[in-house]
């Protein structure tokens, strides 16, 4: 699998909104698509990475870290690089978790996408 085989989805967002009033070290972050298409709704720990409204993001999701797109060093865990470079190289804030609910929205003009 190459790496644009495991990437899912890539966009830049702008951010639109900003609540940190729910946790301490955490904020509710909103922000649109550049051609607002897709809205996302993301929790960042603030204090690892802080975010302004207006700031722009280039968010990707992908299947794997790996460079290569192979999947099958997944037991190790996503810290245990061993001096590889990985996906993660190229951000600045990385989370790591499973998408569990797929939804379609109105007359399938929407997808909404879960995740942890």
């Amino acid at each position: 699998m190459a790496t644009g085989d495991a990437q899912l989805f890539e966009d830049t967002f702008t951010v639109t909104d900003f609540d940190q009033s729910k946790y301490d070290r955490v904020g509710r972050l909103t922000a649109n698509s550049t051609d607002n298409q897709t809205q996302m709704t993301l929790d960042v720990n603030i204090e690892l990475f802080p975010v302004l409204i207006g700031e722009n993001l280039q968010v990707v999701l992908a299947t794997t870290l790996a460079l290569d797109g192979n999947r099958e060093n997944e037991e190790r865990g996503w810290r245990d690089v061993r001096g590889e470079s990985t996906l993660a190289d190229m951000y600045d804030y990385v989370c790591h978790g499973k998408i569990y609910r797929f939804e379609d929205g109105v007359e399938g003009q929407t997808l909404y996408v879960m995740s942890s």
